[in-house]
């Protein structure tokens, strides 16, 4: 779009959300994050939630050696998560799928040159379902959800979502990881203190450079301070990449500034 055009038009916010543990938001065993869930698309406008006509969910859950979009036209439920009470297996997110979207996500990756797969098999998996129960508890708007690509490279996800920068006209994008995400470190009951360390660089990153300086950082962020620690594996932080790559020319704000678990954590609007 031109600057002419896309100052005519209202692009809608873009979320990075830690999505915390498993189902434990729906469990009532971590209200930090159930809490936070449920209140975050109160910082959408009325217009902006007139605006909205589906929803992008990039999962950090789903990962393919090609980037993937669900295309069903009723996902199914996915319970990725494994030991828990009867109970964590018996949740619906009724929402639709939109086969539709998903053709228009493939298009704009082709057009950047980004392999994409549509899969009309893959269901709704937590990264989608926790957030979305708490916060759109009516299912009543279309969902579908985009896979990583399987090697994790931040530049990629980056270019990933400035393709899909043009979904904003109705698309709510939503990055869904967690800002910390080291398994052993959280199972273990290791003290986990020095996350911050982590996350006041990521902060610092997102709120206090311009989006180019800030997509250098991210791109090389394996050299922040603690981010071996905060990210053994980079899945949960991909999303954010995607998100930010869509939202160039924004400005960011923090949504989320909490312990959860032990670690501290965050999570971010571009606006």
């Amino acid at each position: 779009l031109s600057s002419n055009r896309r100052s005519k038009i209202m692009l809608l916010p873009t979320f990075y959300l830690s999505h915390g543990g498993g189902p434990l938001p729906l469990m009532g065993r971590d209200p930090i994050t159930a809490d936070f869930l449920k209140s975050f698309p109160a910082l959408l406008t009325t217009e902006e939630r007139k605006s909205i006509k589906s929803i992008l969910i990039i999962s950090a859950h789903w990962e393919e050696h090609k980037v993937s979009v669900s295309s069903a036209a009723h996902p199914k439920m996915l319970f990725d998560y494994y030991g828990f009470p009867n109970e964590a297996y018996e949740y619906k997110y009724d929402a639709p799928g939109s086969p539709e979207l998903a053709r228009r996500i493939q298009k704009l990756c082709q057009a950047a040159e980004i392999p994409c797969d549509l899969d009309d098999k893959r269901g709704f998996d937590h990264a989608t379902f926790v957030p979305l129960l708490l916060a759109f508890p009516e299912a009543s708007i279309p969902v579908v959800q985009l896979s990583l690509q399987k090697e994790l490279d931040p530049l990629f996800h980056i270019n990933l979502g400035e393709a899909l920068s043009s979904l904003r006209e109705d698309t709510l994008l939503i990055g869904s990881g967690f800002s910390f995400h080291n398994l052993p470190a959280l199972m273990s009951g290791a003290d986990v203190t020095r996350s911050k360390v982590f996350d006041s660089w990521i902060q610092s990153t997102i709120l206090k450079n311009t989006w180019e300086q800030a997509k250098k950082l991210l791109t090389t962020w394996k050299k922040a301070p603690g981010a071996s620690f905060a990210h053994p594996r980079e899945e949960h932080l991909m999303p954010l990449h995607v998100v930010f790559g869509s939202s160039k020319n924004c400005n960011a704000a923090l949504i989320l500034d909490e312990v959860v678990m032990g670690a501290k954590v965050s999570a971010f609007i571009f606006r």
